[in-house]
């Protein structure tokens, strides 16, 4: 969902024992592409660093010019025959084809742009993608896009260097398609799916992959059969728009005597949850949400016993799950449950000391994520209405990016073969009813494609949209692949692909 250091990179083979975790594969034939991977060590991190460096930051419209092409120029030196510009009525995707003459077509979903920054938040500096011990871990690369997505597609994007140096052929084919405005809600990314010469190419493909770096800090992977969806958006309250309060920032004394926009919508976002501040409370909005299934849950029995809960805490930064319910409890909710969050609060004056104004005007930045079957145009009717009905007619909602959510079946061959290719490792995989987060898989899962589409990768990294975000370089946990490894798991994923594991 990414200044530049020159510095040389560690060279060697991984590090320590999680070179020892990687499996021996009954495939002397790729020996020779197991071996470029690690004579191109350097080349794929230095590749990473220079892709951070080049931020692209669709919320602030920095990069979206320069993002493409450098993605571009990426895809030709990883092999694609085909990588060109697509123009949308916000920053350009892109479209690429990488024809080996296989019988079966992988498809691809990258995107180039990241979430903002506030440097001073960073322990070093976030376009630099330095090199940092990071206690407990081992090397990683900090940067902002280090995990999401930067640094798994840029460790895709070795896996075909290290099959190309090795004199191979590729064993499928890949139509790729990628935006530059994910973090913003994929607003145009249709515009691209869409477009009837990409649309018949991936029409071609056994399902939409997206690379990730799965492993947790306890060496599990889970397969995410699916995502939430997600509605990005403004509410405003103003004295304008109200007909009470100033129509421009007064003096806080004449609190006493006017009215405040602020608080105001203080009581609106109120009404938008429980008392505890948990639970959406919008009138109607559990109407169409499908319950986690028998099936579902038996993958949150099995998560919540497998996974270790002191990990998760540790890895979240965070002491107790909301209404202190077990992990189990935490877990199905993250899974099944839809979700109002306040992003931000902007009103007045934010700055050192104290200001005394009343301000004219409060904005408070939104995320609403949707489950199964929740719907966009549904949800935004029933908040509106809600709000309507108490008195908060002048509220007004600016939607950002939104889209519904998406799924794909656990017996898809896209999911079979990402099993296959864990098992290879000696990893059990957990299954997921859906990934928390959002993306905007719908596109390929939706008609008229209705393609399996899923996220795939071993090694390790953290703190997207967060200070010093990470992708793992050297692991010091035998449990965990470092960048070697992930770039194998990738090359090993394409060939169970092509010999049928899908």
């Amino acid at each position: 969902m990414t200044d530049l250091s020159r510095r040389s990179v560690l060279r060697g083979a991984l590090a320590g024992a999680a070179s020892i975790a990687l499996p021996t594969l009954a495939r002397e034939d790729l020996a020779p592409v197991y071996d470029q991977i690690g004579k191109r060590r350097d080349e794929t991190v230095r590749r990473i660093q220079q892709w951070i460096g080049q931020a692209t930051i669709a919320a602030e419209n920095v990069g979206g010019k320069e993002g493409a092409p450098m993605l571009i120029d990426l895809l030709r030196d990883a092999g694609f025959q085909r990588a060109e510009r697509v123009e949308t009525d916000g920053n350009p995707g892109v479209f690429a084809v990488l024809d080996a003459g296989a019988p079966k077509t992988l498809g691809l979903y990258f995107m180039y742009d990241v979430k903002q920054v506030d440097p001073k938040e960073w322990t070093s500096p976030p376009w630099e993608g330095r090199l940092v011990d990071k206690p407990g871990v081992g090397k990683v690369i900090v940067g902002r896009g280090a995990v999401n997505q930067k640094g798994p597609e840029g460790t895709f994007l070795a896996a075909l260097h290290a099959i190309k140096g090795a004199g191979r052929k590729l064993p499928v084919n890949l139509v790729l398609v990628a935006e530059g405005e994910e973090e913003i809600g994929s607003i145009h990314f249709a515009q691209v799916v869409r477009k009837p010469e990409i649309s018949q190419a991936l029409s071609r493909c056994l399902g939409i992959q997206m690379p990730s770096a799965a492993q947790q800090l306890d060496g599990e992977v889970a397969i995410n059969l699916g995502a939430k969806g997600v509605i990005e958006c403004e509410l405003v309250a103003s004295g304008e728009k109200w007909g009470r309060g100033p129509d421009k920032d007064i003096h806080s004394s004449l609190r006493a005597s006017v009215d405040s926009p602020a608080f105001h919508l203080v009581q609106a976002l109120n009404t938008l949850v429980t008392p505890d501040g948990v639970d959406p409370a919008i009138d109607g909005w559990f109407d169409r949400v499908r319950p986690l299934s028998p099936a579902e849950q038996k993958m949150v029995d099995i998560a919540a016993r497998r996974q270790s809960e002191e990990v998760r805490k540790k890895q979240l930064g965070v002491r107790r799950w909301v209404r202190d319910v077990s992990f189990r409890e935490a877990e199905a909710r993250l899974a099944g449950r839809p979700t109002v969050n306040i992003e931000g609060l902007v009103g007045g004056y934010t700055g050192a000391g104290g200001k005394t104004v009343l301000p004219h005007r409060a904005v408070a930045k939104m995320d609403f994520r949707l489950v199964p079957d929740m719907t966009v145009d549904d949800c935004l009717k029933k908040l509106r209405a809600h709000l309507d009905k108490r008195g908060f007619s002048d509220v007004e909602i600016n939607v950002g990016g939104a889209y519904p959510p998406n799924t794909t079946g656990a017996d898809a061959p896209l999911i079979r073969a990402e099993i296959a290719t864990y098992k290879r490792y000696g990893i059990d995989p957990l299954l997921w009813p859906r990934l928390g987060g959002s993306w905007p898989g719908y596109l390929f899962t939706e008609a008229p494609l209705r393609l399996a589409a899923g996220h795939f990768g071993m090694g390790h990294g953290s703190g997207a949209h967060a200070p010093d975000e990470y992708y793992l370089v050297d692991s010091a946990n035998p449990k965990i692949l470092g960048i070697d490894g992930a770039v194998r798991s990738f090359v090993d994923y394409l060939y169970d692909i092509a010999a049928g594991a899908a």
